[in-house]
C-alpha cells in the first residue's frame, strides 16, 4: 500500500541527513533508487527565488522518480512561489509538491500553475487544521470535489495524527495520504474486534503491571 515517500528539511534533520546539500543530495538519491518508480519528493530548502528555481532544477535530475516540494508561501507568507511552481511545470517539465497548505482558497491558487505543466501533488496538512481546533474533513471534502476537473492533480492528506485518518481519506476518496512509521504499525487493528482489542488492552496492563514488579 506504500505508494511513495515524502521527505522535508524537518524529517532529514531528525533522520541525522548532514553535510548540507551533499547529505541531502546523497539521502535523496537513496531513497529514490530504493522506491523507483515510485515517487520520493524532495523540498527545496532555500527561500531566495533565484536559489529556489535552481533547486528545484537541480533535485529533478537527481532521479527520474523526483518530486520538488515548494511551499505555498515563504516563511513571512510572501505569495512569490507561486511564481516559482508556474515556471517550473511550464518552462521546466518539474512535477510539483505544493506542501504546507491548510485552506481550499490556498490550494485553488496553484490550481492554474500546476496544471500548465506535468501536474503534480497539494499537500493539506489536515493534521495540524485539526490542531487548530478545526475539522480538516469538510476542506479535504471540497478539495477533493475540485481536483475532479484536474486530474493530473492529486491530493495529498498530510500530517495525519492517527489511524482513523486514513479512514477517513479513504471515504473521501482522498488520493493519497501521507503515514508515520506509528499508523503503519496500527494498521492490523483496522477491522479488529473491540471486544477481543478490549481483552488484549487488559491484558497488556497486566503483563506490564507484572513485569514492573507491582505489588503491595
Amino acid at each position: 500500500i506504500i505508494r511513495g515517500v515524502t521527505t522535508n528539511p524537518t524529517i532529514l534533520l531528525r533522520d541525522g541527513v548532514t553535510g548540507g546539500m551533499a547529505g541531502v543530495k546523497k539521502r535523496s538519491k537513496e531513497i529514490a533508487k530504493l522506491i523507483a518508480p515510485l515517487p520520493l519528493s524532495v523540498e527545496v530548502i532555500s527561500n531566495d527565488q533565484q536559489k529556489m528555481l535552481d533547486q528545484a532544477i537541480e533535485f529533478s535530475k537527481w532521479a527520474d522518480n523526483i518530486n520538488v516540494k515548494i511551499t505555498i508561501h515563504g516563511p513571512n507568507g510572501e505569495l512569490d512561489n507561486l511564481k516559482i511552481i508556474h515556471e517550473l511545470e511550464k518552462t521546466h517539465n518539474v512535477r510539483i509538491n505544493v506542501t504546507a497548505m491548510m485552506t481550499v482558497v490556498q490550494v485553488q491558487s496553484v490550481l492554474n500553475a500546476l496544471s500548465k505543466g506535468p501536474g503534480g501533488y497539494v499537500s493539506v496538512f489536515a493534521g495540524r487544521v485539526a490542531d487548530a481546533g478545526i475539522n480538516p474533513l469538510p476542506i479535504m471534502k471540497e478539495v477533493v470535489d475540485i481536483l475532479s476537473d484536474y486530474p493530473s492533480i492529486e491530493l495529498i492528506w498530510a500530517s495525519p495524527r492517527e489511524l482513523y485518518n486514513v479512514v477517513q481519506a479513504n471515504e473521501i476518496g482522498c488520493h493519497i495520504i501521507t503515514a508515520t512509521n506509528d499508523i503503519l504499525r496500527k494498521l492490523p487493528t483496522l477491522g479488529k474486534n473491540l471486544d477481543q482489542f478490549s481483552v488484549e488492552t487488559v491484558r497488556m496492563f497486566f503483563d506490564d503491571a507484572t513485569e514492573a514488579g507491582y505489588s503491595i
